[in-house]
């Protein structure tokens, strides 16, 4: 129930606002939080305070809601921040993201310690380590060159909004007895990780403890509705998801650089800056192949440490990788998943490219995006149930603007941009001789270098296509 002291202020706010007025015209109560109150509001039972607070939602954009703004013709990723900027220190929507342990129906089990995940049990016998993201609400506006990004907690007029979902903290493995994806730190056998290759088990090249690979989509999608075989809540990666960490990284940093240099250090302002760092990109991909054939050498749960938070941890390769240098990498960690990019592509769900010869040879000269956000119609074979959201760029190279639009599509739409300009990441695609349906790996390899990144796209391979360093993630959606 609210206060006396707070229905007085939420009467004199709505009498500002149906006067012409802003919060700022408001001196005597510039001490109260607004936006915690608004909050509170909506959770009262009373209609008539939800009524009117409903009413006023459109004039509050500025003091509910934070995001970003950038330039489609300005080479810098560096965004400016819009909105409110308490927000922007608070981080409201981001701050309620955290990891935990999830059962096969999707109910939380255990959320797991914010600081430090190594004292918790993560080995699958309590459920799936998962990452919450919460729902929220998200606007994406294109005014002339400029694209506009705003998230916030409260239904703001014109805002659509993302709903509460899981994503794995880490690179999916499989249960090999049942063939079930899973997210979990095991190194026992039955979660042996590349192509389950036993022979290497207790060699330098082992892969007990690792991610999964050389699957295709098809299978890591029906690996995952194993978990809960009468539904479509259990996914491999989507699209939607990584669409969601994408922005929701975006919109902290005010980067569209992922790989800029890690820095804890908060700005005089108080805001976050710099990037996740490169990740696990920086490997010889010679000397990876020659070492295990390009399957996964970063153990899960190796950024536990970090707990819920984002940074870094340094990580050893095995000396047989480069008997004459000592090998280290910086393992990534995004507010408790790790690797969100590099180390392997991931295989993302409920995404299809629909790629045209040419006009000369018999095409339309397009390669279509198709969406669809209803898992029950994830398909590789067609794009019914799918919406059709724009046109990706038929060459590889740099990515210079996505595709943006009503939702914010990530797929790369222009090239021509650099490692460090416009959106920092690269594109990779091709143009068939016949028509094809292509799907989309995210995020790049471990030796990609300043081409990986959260918006490395690559639409150059059929679902069924299985390699030594395709994964994917574990996903859970409530229905």
């Amino acid at each position: 129930m609210l206060s006396e002291a707070q229905e007085a202020i939420l009467e004199q706010i709505i009498e500002a606002f149906q006067n012409g007025k802003r919060l700022s015209d408001l001196p005597e109560v510039k001490g109260t939080n607004p936006y915690n109150l608004f909050c509170e509001v909506l959770d009262e039972d009373g209609e008539s305070k939800k009524a009117a607070l409903a009413s006023l939602l459109p004039y509050l954009e500025d003091d509910c809601s934070y995001g970003v703004e950038f330039d489609i013709t300005v080479s810098s990723p560096t965004c400016t921040r819009i909105g409110n900027t308490d927000l922007h220190k608070s981080l409201p929507v981001h701050s309620r993201m955290k990891g935990c342990l999830l059962d096969n129906d999707g109910n939380v089990v255990e959320y797991l310690n914010p600081t430090d995940w190594t004292g918790n049990v993560l080995d699958g016998t309590r459920g799936q380590v998962m990452v919450e993201i919460p729902a929220h609400f998200r606007k994406f506006e294109t005014d002339g060159n400029k694209r506009r990004v705003r998230i916030s907690e409260l239904p703001l007029a014109g805002y659509h909004q993302v709903p509460k979902c899981y994503v794995s903290a880490y690179e999916a493995t499989v249960e090999r007895s049942t063939l079930t994806l899973a997210s979990v730190k095991n190194t026992g056998a039955d979660y042996r990780g590349g192509n389950n290759n036993a022979e290497w088990d207790g060699t330098y090249r082992s892969l007990l403890g690792m991610p999964a690979t050389s699957i295709s989509r098809t299978n890591f999608r029906n690996y995952a509705r194993k978990r809960k075989a009468t539904t479509t809540e259990w996914n491999c990666m989507t699209y939607d998801i990584q669409k969601a960490l994408y922005w929701l990284f975006v919109v902290e940093y005010a980067t569209l650089n992922s790989q800029a240099a890690y820095n804890p250090q908060l700005t005089a302002e108080g805001f976050r800056q710099g990037g996740l760092g490169a990740g696990v990109t920086t490997l010889n991909g010679t000397l990876w192949s020659t070492f295990n054939g390009y399957y996964p050498v970063i153990p899960c749960g190796t950024t536990d440490s970090l707990g819920n938070g984002t940074g870094e941890v340094l990580y050893t390769m095995p000396t047989e990788y480069d008997s004459s240098n000592e090998i280290t990498v910086q393992v990534p960690r995004y507010r408790g998943v790790e690797n969100p990019f590099g180390h392997l592509w991931q295989w993302t769900d409920g995404i299809n490219v629909r790629i045209s010869p040419t006009e000369a040879n018999g095409g339309d000269g397009l390669s279509k995006v198709y969406v669809c956000s209803d898992p029950s119609k994830f398909k590789d074979n067609g794009y019914d149930g799918y919406s059709h959201v724009g046109n990706e760029a038929r060459a590889e190279g740099y990515v210079k603007q996505v595709i943006f639009g009503e939702y914010g599509e990530i797929m790369p739409q222009v090239v021509g941009g650099g490692s460090t300009t416009y959106h920092c990441d690269y594109h990779y695609t091709s143009i068939p001789t016949a028509e094809t349906l292509l799907g989309v790996l995210f995020g790049g390899g471990a030796y990609y270098g300043a081409n990986a990144g959260f918006a490395f796209a690559h639409s150059n391979a059929a679902p069924s296509n299985a390699v030594a360093f395709f994964g994917s993630r574990l996903c859970f959606l409530p229905a």
